[in-house]
């Protein structure tokens, strides 16, 4: 699995020219601002990478209600308003990572996440985690095409 990923990603690298392609940082004040040294997303060869967002309500800039519905439905508004300012959108997203606190939560998870994308089923891993930035309950990122 490793190994196709790796062939994957270097396949992209050799066909696009990757390695000598613009960079676009894509900020929106409609979602919450990095918390750290990276961009809420970046532009590149027609791919919009997110960086994981996770359920900060960008006017107040405090986590939501600690449940994993609430704190989903948050995610997934963040992720719109990048994907807004990239002038993407869900339909575009090709490929999905969910982290999550505890797997027990996945069903409450994966009828929010169903309902958002509309039909659309983009490739997705979803992976337990010890612990996510500020304690949240679940963290998604994602990569959409343009």
């Amino acid at each position: 699995m490793k190994f196709l990923l790796t062939f994957f990603i270097m396949l992209i690298i050799t066909v696009t020219g990757f390695s000598q392609s613009k960079l676009k940082i894509i900020k929106t004040y409609e979602a919450p601002e990095a918390i750290g040294p990276y961009s809420q997303a970046i532009e590149s060869n027609g791919f919009v990478f997110l960086s994981g967002q996770i359920a900060i309500d960008p006017n107040s800039n405090q986590l939501v209600k600690n449940n994993i519905e609430t704190q989903t439905r948050q995610i997934f508004k963040n992720i719109k308003a990048v994907l807004l300012e990239a002038r993407t959108s869900l339909q575009n997203v090709v490929k999905c990572t969910v982290f999550m606190k505890d797997l027990t939560d996945f069903n409450k998870m994966n009828y929010i996440y169903e309902d958002e994308f509309k039909g659309h089923k983009p490739a997705r891993s979803t992976v337990e985690v010890s612990r996510l930035p500020k304690d949240v309950l679940i963290e998604i990122e994602c990569i959409a095409v343009k």
